[in-house]
């Protein structure tokens, strides 16, 4: 069967985050991504497949359509053959428990979906986000979740709102601050990671009651810095191990 003009028009909106809005309706693509997502409480509107894809979604609704069609559709370069439309869900309550990663102002899609996977892998159920971080339903972002997106929750509000009234221990990551590797971490808190260019905002920096630093341990130390995702799962990692 092929692609309506109106399917292609509106799975082609949904790579702007205002009609993502506008219809509550994201797009995944994948056998890896989309699988985990129609074994989720995600509410599929739409699944397409090609010949080569459709064993493995029998048991689903789907429509069938041609490599061609794909690549009209696709946000990837090489498409693989699995699209699927899915409804945005309403927002939880923000979780208070356990650790909880904020994120302030994050931009790069593949940092915010690789976060998403390491609070997946670390336990961490409650993801608060900046209103400017990136939107966790782009296509990119969903992408880098691998699914993950399915198993945390994940907020975007006014941070330092946020930061200003909760009761655990808020720590950050800033170059001047104590090394992580001599410092006593306990079981809850909020671990705030800033912009991957500016770092953390004054604002939300001054609402921060413990600074963290990954000291460097090369001999020229000319690295100026580390991804904010890879910062996020070296500090995940002893927050855990602690």
């Amino acid at each position: 069967m092929e692609l309506s003009k109106n399917q292609i028009k509106l799975i082609k909106s949904l790579e702007q985050k205002k009609q993502r809005l506008k219809h509550q309706l994201f797009i995944a693509e994948g056998k890896k991504v989309v699988s985990e997502l129609l074994s989720s409480s995600f509410e599929l509107e739409k699944l397409f497949v090609s010949e080569d894809t459709r064993p493995f979604f029998e048991a689903y609704d789907f429509q069938l359509i041609k490599n061609t069609d794909f690549k009209k559709i696709s946000a990837l370069k090489t498409p693989n053959g699995v699209l699927a439309v899915f409804k945005i869900p309403k927002e939880k309550e923000v979780q208070k428990s356990g650790m909880i990663v904020a994120l302030d102002s994050i931009n790069d899609p593949g940092n915010l979906g690789t976060i998403i996977r390491l609070c997946d892998w670390f336990g961490v159920v409650q993801l608060v986000c900046s209103l400017d971080t990136v939107d966790c339903f782009n296509a990119k972002v969903v992408q880098a979740t691998m699914g993950s997106l399915t198993r945390v929750n994940i907020t975007y509000l006014q941070l330092d709102e946020y930061l200003s009234k909760v009761d655990v221990p808020v720590f950050c990551a800033d170059m001047e601050g104590d090394n992580i590797y001599d410092t006593e971490l306990p079981t809850t808190g909020v671990l705030v990671m800033g912009n991957e260019a500016n770092g953390i905002s004054k604002t939300v920096e001054n609402l921060c009651s413990n600074k963290l630093t990954i000291p460097r341990f090369g001999t020229i130390q000319e690295t100026e810095s580390l991804n904010v995702a890879t910062a996020t799962a070296i500090i995940l990692s002893e927050f855990k191990r602690g």
